[in-house]
């Protein structure tokens, strides 16, 4: 296919393969399904925010996205010059705030038609609590996290301009197309996909075989050590028979927040190493080893041209360290650091052709696996400049769950627009993880990383004895 409906079409990129690849498997086609609402406490002027809706349908290429099959079965995509779909307006002020919440749940339990068809749906809302704003439905194959958050922002900026004084226009986002077309020459042979694939590769051929460290500790291991009749088993089996769950959210007010950005600051330090020390150190204890492994998210977006164009960009490897308790939290910090920054390198690579080679060297033909969960960190916040000078204008931002993940747990970490806390999120499968587990883990976590914030020279072992 060169061709659809007279735009030029092309192929589908490593991480927008990683998508198809495990819907393909679900029974639930709306796994790919991101639904969130963006409510502000004031009243719209509805026909202005609907303009600057089509503005940023307009500014934002990756937004006009479709997709078509060939007769062989390929996926291609396409980018149409214009969006000109109706703008909803739904109207729950007559409506309680959990029946509006209970509506848009539903919303995003609807899977979008794949073939030449619009991967998006927006809705303006009015609802009952006196905020006004924006639902927005998207599909994981044309944005994440980051690019959903960033045409939001656009669309608030581009309304906020027209309306009030000093705000200034957004800036140009950046060409999804571009960026498309760059990801596409790398994975065509490129000497620097050739150099990743090297450095995976040796990473996975000269490094011991992993071990599975479960959410309460060793019973899924020992489970597949018994059904195998191996003793020396280091794989196990974390998902349920079904696919379907439930997103369970944690809050971290503001001020503890702040404390942790504050040791990041300091000791400069993202904040993922330190949610990645919690979490291995979590499992250190629940386990007793010493050797953990947890699949972690890299966005790929380090230059400003990525940062704005949109899409989907992640790409997740399975993030592995070997930290003994005798070390202290920050020698494990400066650890996690240094190895993140040699991944940040090769992030490129195709996380589907890693786990294949991974498989090939530790073939798992039952499901089994060595992480159990993944880790997003998502850094982006609506609390921009600009919009500061709106006075206290406040806004509420909310994400609605699909009903179903083909992992056992997900958990991804974003900032509340409300305060600049934190809102842990966890997406589970409900038959693989119950909502006390994650009470349980969530608690462990705050209380390593805030010991060991405190006390950054204090041993691992130490830690894991005081909590």
């Amino acid at each position: 296919m060169r061709k659809r409906k007279g735009y030029p079409v092309y192929p589908l990129t490593a991480a927008q393969k990683f998508h198809l690849f495990y819907q393909n498997f679900c029974p639930k086609k709306e796994v790919l399904n991101i639904g969130t609402s963006l409510t502000i406490g004031a009243d719209l002027d509805w026909k202005v925010l609907k303009e600057a809706i089509y503005k940023a349908y307009e500014r934002n290429d990756f937004m006009r996205l479709r997709f078509a099959k060939d007769k062989e079965g390929n996926w291609y995509q396409y980018i149409v010059d214009k969006e000109e779909r109706e703008i909803e307006f739904v109207d729950f002020s007559g409506a309680s705030m959990e029946e509006a919440e209970a509506q848009m749940r539903e919303w995003t339990q609807v899977p979008f038609k794949r073939q030449d068809s619009p991967m998006n749906r927006i809705v303006m809302i009015r609802t009952s609590d006196g905020y006004n704003g924006l639902y927005l439905l998207i599909d994981h194959m044309t944005a994440d996290a980051q690019s959903l958050i960033g045409f939001l922002k656009d669309v608030i900026q581009i309304y906020c301009n027209a309306l009030y004084e000093g705000v200034e226009y957004p800036k140009e986002m950046s060409s999804y197309l571009e960026q498309l077309q760059k990801d596409l020459a790398y994975e065509n042979g490129s000497k620097a996909q050739e150099r990743d694939r090297k450095f995976f590769r040796n990473l996975i051929d000269h490094s011991p075989e992993p071990i599975y460290n479960g959410l309460r500790g060793t019973m899924e291991l020992e489970e597949s050590r018994k059904r195998l009749g191996d003793p020396n088993v280091r794989a196990a089996i974390n998902v349920s028979d079904s696919v379907d769950s439930a997103l369970d959210t944690f809050h971290l007010e503001e001020e503890p927040t702040r404390r942790l950005f504050d040791f990041c600051e300091k000791y400069h330090v993202s904040m993922t190493c330190l949610l990645i020390m919690g979490l291995r150190t979590y499992f250190q204890k629940m386990n007793g080893h010493e050797d953990v492994s947890i699949n972690t998210a890299i966005a790929r977006r380090a230059t400003l041209k990525e940062k704005k164009s949109g899409g989907t960009r992640i790409h997740s490897f399975p993030f592995r360290t070997v930290i003994s308790e005798d070390k202290t939290f920050l020698e494990g910090i400066y650890e996690i650091r240094d190895l993140q920054n040699i991944y940040f390198r090769h992030a490129n690579f195709d996380p589907v052709e890693y786990f294949a080679y991974r498989g090939k060297k530790y073939p798992h033909p039952n499901g089994e696996t060595y992480e159990p969960m993944s880790l997003t960190y998502q850094p982006m916040s609506l609390q921009e400049e600009n919009l500061t000078k709106l006075g206290d204008i406040k806004y509420k931002t909310k994400w609605y769950p699909n009903g179903a993940t083909t992992q056992a747990m997900y958990l991804t970490v974003m900032h509340r627009p409300e305060d600049n806390g934190l809102d842990f999120n966890f997406e589970h499968q409900i038959k693989a993880v119950s909502r006390e587990d994650l009470e349980y883990l969530y608690y462990y976590l705050c209380k390593i990383m805030f010991k060991g914030t405190e006390n950054p020279n204090l041993k691992i072992g130490d830690i894991i004895k005081l909590i």
